[in-house]
């Protein structure tokens, strides 16, 4: 498998939410990339800078960590969609993104989309994030670290500059070296920017410890847990229905929790979270696993306490 390892810079409207652009919050600036062979060896390397069309001025957060200037940007930058068939050329065939977290591809995805371009990457994308790899193989952590921790973790030479695209990507494709073969096979990560639009193109995946599945589109929030694959619960390992130890509720809307009972494997929690698409409609991403009695007892109490919650905001 070859990577390509991914990073992007953007910057956002300097004027503040209110006057962005509903479809473009975040305007790419540069993009560096570099080509990563089997051997997790560095064969080639890819830098552009991109003219703002947009933002034509950098908001004081991007300035606090960017290196490039507007007037460089304006300069010697090229239009985005330029840059875009560019850069997408240069990747070839036959690869997989690798990016430091996981909003990159979100955003190159949102920056095409917002020029018609969206075809010329089509998704969902299945990517690596190198920042999960990292934390998984050093750390088994559920909170992410900066590229600059891992870095000087790994003693790492840092002969470049953070936060400049190229660098970044240069340092994420080093970080990436240090990740044994089966955690990167094992705990690839799925970008839903372009996400299933119809029951053909559901996903789902299993994983060593857990099932992922991401669902179609719909209308409304309601509707999602109104599906039935959706509200399905089943056991993971054997995919014989679960039987139900607490029903789903909700702790906000967005997140939905339900626990069953497989006879062969125990018990197994299902989480749903409902991501609002692009395109304004709604789709699940509902996570199956293992737990033991204490993770249940866990989420008993968390559903009793909202429960609580809720009678005390409604009796005033």
């Amino acid at each position: 498998m070859n990577y390509i390892v991914l990073d992007l810079e953007w910057n956002q409207c300097p004027y503040g939410k209110s006057r962005e652009i509903e479809k473009l919050p975040f305007e790419i600036i540069e993009i560096g990339a570099v080509k990563v062979n089997e051997k997790k060896e560095i064969i080639d390397t890819y830098h552009c800078l991109i003219k703002p069309v947009i933002y034509r001025k950098i908001h004081f957060r991007t300035k606090e960590v960017i290196t490039v200037t507007m007037d460089e940007l304006q300069k010697s930058g090229v239009l985005f969609p330029e840059a875009a068939r560019e850069f997408l050329e240069w990747c070839g065939s036959g690869y997989r993104f690798c990016t430091w977290g996981t909003t990159d591809l979100t955003e190159l995805q949102r920056n095409l989309s917002y020029y018609y371009m969206e075809d010329l990457l089509p998704g969902p994308i299945l990517y690596e994030d190198v920042q999960k790899l990292f934390a998984l193989t050093f750390e088994t952590r559920k909170d992410r670290r900066a590229l600059e921790y891992a870095v000087d973790y790994l003693s790492i030479e840092d002969n470049g500059e953070f936060h400049q695209a190229l660098d970044d990507a240069v340092y994420t494709a080093k970080v990436l070296s240090y990740i044994p073969d089966n955690i990167i096979e094992e705990n690839y990560s799925i970008d839903c920017f372009q996400n299933p639009k119809s029951r053909a193109e559901e996903i789902r995946i299993r994983y060593n410890t857990y099932e992922k599945f991401i669902s179609r589109e719909f209308a409304t929030k309601e509707q999602v847990m109104e599906d039935r694959e959706v509200a399905s619960l089943r056991c993971f390992v054997c995919h014989r229905n679960a039987k139900r130890k607490i029903k789903w509720f909700s702790d906000n809307g967005r997140n939905h929790f339900a626990v069953g009972y497989c006879e062969e494997h125990g018990f197994v929690k299902s989480k749903v979270r409902v991501r609002k698409a692009a395109d304004g409609k709604f789709f699940a991403i509902k996570t199956t696993k293992q737990v033991g009695e204490a993770e249940l007892e866990k989420i008993r109490n968390k559903q009793l306490t909202l429960r609580l919650k809720r009678q005390k905001k409604e009796k005033g």
